[in-house]
């Protein structure tokens, strides 16, 4: 789960990460008196949950009241790269000297968290890496052993930060990185991470992601969850149970089991045809959850053509070729359907799909024939 700035900074702020004040507002109103209330000159920014809001001019400096309530109205309902602005965050200015890059990610090659730090803050890090990757000093931590105060040293002298914020820059990783392990995070990144001329160092940004699966462990993050900021599809698949994940392409995918989903997604690629999702009913699926995994698929208007691929081995074809029946009688699609069973039951299954004639419904007997069957019903389409 991605939060939004403000969550952000008010999550590093439960662990001591030095942040400015701030408050956040959903009306113009609201922003003005925030604005009265931290003083002038103040910052007023959009909150959504993607980056480049300083270059889409979500990002504004306000010198006085007039300015506040004119950049506020400006920003709110203002469209981010797809995302509407419903929030803002008024926050006191702050004066820079320097600007670093800072995060805490974990690495899943490396089965550890990952610490990043670099002079080069407020630019693109995807810039920086790809331009002077020699420019982000990193450092693995053992998770057992934990950041220390060394690392934070190592990180400082390697990145080439000043000498006199090398132990307050140390310092300042030390606290995200307890805030990653605290709220169980699998993102913490501070963009820019800044030195005031006092040598202050803050975190003038906050970009978290939570883990969603650890959210159960922490109701205070949960109720962050803003559902209005999700995709539909996932949404929905979520509320379901389902394991969804969209994509661009128009061939809507179901299977069950994640490496069998993945290997679906491959060969139709090969086939010529863009998956428009990853969607994995799990092992055992039932009727009813086929029927939802359907709904799900079909609630994409751009989907075109569908393939199911199912392995039986916990689940049962015959138990898939009963969901599909009913999803039809339900919702009654009218796109192709491409169906391959194989495994336990499948003989049945197919037998259930045969004596029910659903309209639109071609059966498979191998991976690639499907594949390559969805594709050209997608491109008649």
């Amino acid at each position: 789960m991605d939060l939004l700035e403000y969550q952000g900074k008010q999550l590093f702020a439960r662990h001591d990460v030095p942040v400015p004040s701030g408050r956040p507002a959903t009306t113009v109103e609201e922003a003005v008196t925030a604005a009265d209330e931290i003083g002038y000159p103040c910052v007023i920014k959009a909150q959504v949950q993607i980056g480049g809001r300083g270059k889409a001019g979500g990002i504004k400096l306000a010198a006085d009241r007039d300015a506040a309530q004119e950049h506020a109205r400006a920003i709110l309902g203002m469209d981010i790269r797809g995302l509407t602005v419903h929030e803002l965050w008024v926050e006191g200015a702050s004066e820079i000297a320097a600007e670093y890059y800072a995060s805490v990610v974990f690495d899943r090659s490396a089965k550890a968290p990952l610490v990043m730090l670099s002079t080069k803050g407020g630019m693109d890090i995807e810039a920086v890496a790809e331009e002077d990757p020699g420019a982000i000093a990193r450092l693995h931590v053992d998770p057992l052993l934990g950041f220390q105060d060394f690392h934070g040293r190592r990180l400082a002298y390697e990145a080439g930060v000043d000498a006199d914020v090398v132990r307050p820059i140390g310092a300042m990783l030390a606290k995200l990185y307890d805030a990653f392990v605290a709220e169980e995070a699998t993102l913490v990144e501070v963009n820019p991470l800044i030195v005031t001329p006092a040598r202050e160092v803050k975190a003038l940004d906050a970009k978290v992601t939570l883990d969603d699966n650890a959210l159960f462990r922490h109701p205070e993050n949960a109720a962050l969850r803003d559902i209005s900021a999700e995709d539909e599809q996932e949404r929905m698949a979520k509320e379901r149970g389902l394991t969804y994940v969209k994509l661009d392409g128009d061939i809507g995918i179901l299977g069950n089991g994640a490496g069998l989903v993945m290997s679906t997604l491959d060969v139709v690629a090969q086939a010529g045809g863009s998956p428009a999702n990853f969607l994995d009913a799990g092992g055992g699926s039932k009727a009813d959850a086929i029927t939802s995994a359907v709904e799900v698929i079909l609630s994409d208007p751009k989907v075109s053509a569908v393939l199911f691929n199912i392995f039986g081995g916990i689940t049962r074809c015959d138990e898939v070729a009963k969901g599909l029946i009913e999803a039809f009688e339900k919702i009654k699609p009218d796109v192709p359907f491409v169906v391959r069973l194989d495994g336990t039951n499948d003989k049945e299954g197919r037998q259930l799909l045969a004596d029910a004639s659903l309209p639109n419904v071609v059966t498979e007997s191998t991976m690639d024939g499907a594949a390559k069957k969805v594709v050209e019903l997608a491109n008649a389409v």
